[in-house]
């Protein structure tokens, strides 16, 4: 274990029927009243054990339930399997022995839920799971066991009572499988977690010494580390701690903390990050963050977080049942009473008939299908369309979307930087050909972002490059070398003072108007560095990330649908402001670090606004996790998709678009099951108390009520599957 996992444990509490309901203190369940148990939390989630357990559950019960369905459908099916050698006496007794560990086993942490929400009063899903389940299961049993008790009416020709093992059998696998589904998808969160905690060394290079030249070097684990060590850092290394550049200097890849492709200089008195990549040079740093006080630890401990509080789109059908089990127990109850007192003999078989009935019509297979089923086509149907949902929670809460933030960098733009512009100093010096072979040919000696994009373009555009001699890195300022018997030299401004005249007796101005035209190009969203050749100016070469062409297409799309569209990015204003006119984006907050990007998000959730942010990098993975749906680029990090509840397969910013398509029509489709499915009980439920008894003299046989139990659900798939359907054409 490394220091960022040790000091990011900790303790919380959370509720054992509503998992989604956490808390940093001890209390009880605002939705069941249950007390809270505690459990540790590390920054690396374990293999959940109880996805574990449920899912060999599952399969033992699926692999005893399809036996049992095909012994039950053979009389409607006119089927004779093993006739003349199994009567249904002993059809029935096999139906009892591969329904008795399908129900007993597989359905015991449903019917400990079940008990526990009676025991606290709050009835719910498990309440009629287990209700339900256990009444056809037991009813069957005695039917089994006893079928003398039962009027003659219910009996077949061969005197057996019917018996519902396979019904009670089903309802727990399904509702096992739903459970499986749920608990893979938060099992899930951890693997975020892991691969942050990735980018942190396992050890740091500490300095003993005055610093006068006599230091000594130690390896010592990263969690050994104090505020106040100096920590040498080689050329390809990772910094293993927050701090600041004491000696030395270097270019530092930051790209998978800011999300910004171009290496940033750093030199005495610079900030470096922890896990970011140093390049070349080397330097001595002073450690100020260790521990849980790292920008990454703080990344890591904000993604952990956000990710389990969360809440199930299942909980309207939770509030739902809160009036309709109690209602549905209360008929079956008064049922049992009023046929036992009034009913005609034998009144005990007809009152545990007709309560059963009531229990099984109202037994919520179709209540417990009508989220999953829907949930499970819409992702099929996203799937197919470049959507992945990661979770139900994403796709109730997208629809309710009304501001989309954006990350600049790999989501609106490519993400890998590119040469856009050449500019010749003046028509009579070198042309723009010239000028780029000459620039390439020296960069191709550089292992810089910006050299590549050079080299890149130059072969692109079919320059012929030459060898370099003399090639020399300026930390901070560019590359120089000689090239054809001429000196050239790219870099910054303070690159050109050296080299021009050796940078004696410049004249005011002594670069012309490639200032001015380097400051338009810079508002364009350009990285500008200035050639020098001979001790002269040549010129500009213009490095930018391209905005992709999906993207001004997408962002009109958003307003469209009347969302606010919000440019968010570490890169600087000026940058950004130009990006964000090209594309037709109104609002840009600029020049934020990682944690200030969800912190950013969370200004706009306290204004009312609900919010969905787009992002690619490791930088995003904190505001990912901290809005309403984050939503990931395909081609972007494996962090950022699995911090997510939305991945864009081909990382088009339009599939935002039919993704909220998608989630509308689901909503729409899990709300007409749930309607279906308390209609149905509305009217099964009185016929199986057997309100039509009087006039009629019609009884709901428990047999027709589970055939009845059957046809809602089969109603409530057929409904779902329409999904599959839905146009998500733009």
């Amino acid at each position: 274990m490394n220091g960022h996992e040790h000091d990011s444990a900790r303790m919380e509490w959370t509720c054992p029927m509503h998992p989604q309901i956490v808390r940093d203190k001890p209390g009880t369940c605002p939705l069941c009243g249950m007390a809270l148990e505690p459990r540790t939390v590390t920054g690396v989630e374990e293999e959940n054990p109880e996805l574990r357990e449920m899912t060999r559950r599952f399969w033992v019960s699926a692999a005893l339930s399809a036996p049992l369905v095909l012994i039950a459908m053979m009389p409607h099916l006119g089927a004779s399997l093993l006739a003349g050698r199994l009567s249904p006496q002993a059809l029935g007794w096999i139906e009892l022995l591969l329904a008795t560990p399908v129900v007993l086993w597989g359905g015991w942490p449903f019917f400990v839920r079940g008990g526990a929400s009676i025991v606290h009063r709050s009835l719910n899903m498990f309440t009629l799971i287990a209700l339900g389940t256990g009444a056809a299961y037991v009813y069957s049993v005695i039917a089994r066991i006893a079928p003398g008790i039962f009027p003659a009416s219910f009996r077949d020709q061969h005197g057996a009572v019917g018996v519902y093992f396979e019904a009670a059998a089903v309802v727990v696998t399904l509702v096992l499988l739903g459970q499986v589904l749920e608990l893979r998808a938060r099992s899930r969160t951890g693997a975020a977690i892991k691969a942050l905690l990735g980018l942190a060394p396992k050890s740091a290079r500490r300095l003993r010494g005055s610093g006068a030249g006599n230091d000594t070097e130690e390896d010592v684990p990263l969690d050994q580390i104090q505020p106040g060590d100096r920590l040498r850092v080689r050329p390809g290394e990772r910094v293993p701690v927050d701090g600041v550049v004491t000696e030395g200097a270097s270019s530092v890849d930051e790209s998978m903390m800011t999300g910004e492709p171009v290496p940033v200089e750093r030199g005495v008195g610079d900030r470096v990050i922890g896990g970011t990549v140093n390049g070349r040079g080397g330097f001595v740093m002073r450690a100020e963050k260790v521990g849980a006080d790292t920008l990454l630890a703080q990344i890591v401990r904000r993604v952990g977080e956000a990710q389990r509080s969360r809440a199930p789109i299942q909980r309207l059908a939770d509030q739902v049942s809160g009036w309709f089990v109690p209602t549905v127990i209360g008929i079956a109850a008064a049922t049992f009473i009023v046929w036992a007192l009034a009913g005609p003999p034998p009144s005990m078989a007809y009152a545990i008939v007709n309560a059963v009935a009531v229990l099984i019509i109202a037994c919520p297979c179709a209540l417990g299908l009508a989220t999953p089923m829907s949930i499970m086509v819409a992702m099929g149907k996203g799937a197919t369309s470049g959507v992945l949902f990661r979770n139900a929670e994403a796709i109730e809460v997208l629809r309710k979307v009304d501001t989309l933030v954006v990350d600049k960098t790999g989501t609106l733009t490519e993400g890998k930087p590119r040469l856009v512009s050449i500019v010749p100093a003046s028509p009579a010096g070198l042309g723009e050909v010239d000028l780029l072979r000459l620039a390439a040919s020296l960069e191709r000696a550089s292992e810089h972002p910006l050299a590549a994009a050079i080299v890149a373009g130059a072969e692109e555009r079919g320059a012929v490059l030459t060898g370099v001699s003399d090639f020399q890195s300026v930390t901070g300022k560019g590359v120089t070398g000689t090239i054809d018997g001429r000196k050239v030299a790219l870099g910054n401004r303070a690159l050109m003072a050296d080299q021009i005249l050796d940078g004696l007796g410049l004249p005011p101005g002594f670069l012309g108007d490639l200032p001015a035209q380097a400051d338009e190009m810079r508002r364009d969203g350009q990285t500008v560095l200035f050639a020098a050749v001979d001790g002269r100016t040549a010129g500009l070469l213009g490095v930018a990330d391209p905005v992709k062409e999906s993207t001004p297409e997408a962002i009109r799309l958003f307003h469209r649908l009347g969302l606010r569209v919000v440019m968010l990015t570490g890169d600087n204003r000026t940058s950004a402001e130009a990006v964000a006119a090209k594309i037709g984006i109104d609002e840009v907050i600029a020049e934020v670090l990682p944690d200030q990007k969800a912190e950013a998000i969370q200004r706009l959730q306290r204004q009312g606004a609900v919010v969905a942010m787009a992002g690619d990098g490791v930088n995003d993975a904190p505001a990912l996790a901290q809005a309403e749906v984050g939503i990931a680029m395909g081609t972007g990090t494996d962090v950022a998709m699995e911090s997510a509840g939305v991945t864009l397969i081909k990382g088009d910013l339009r599939g935002i678009v039919r993704a909220r398509r998608l989630s509308e029509a689901t909503i729409h489709n899990i709300r007409q099951n749930l309607l279906f499915a308390f209609i149905y009980n509305a009217l099964g439920v009185p016929v199986a108390a057997g309100v039509l008894y009087p006039a009629f003299g019609l009884l709901l046989s428990p047999m027709i009520a589970a055939a009845a139990m059957s046809f809602s659900s089969v109603s409530v798939i057929a409904n779902s599957l329409r999904l599959r359907w839905v146009d998500l054409s733009i």
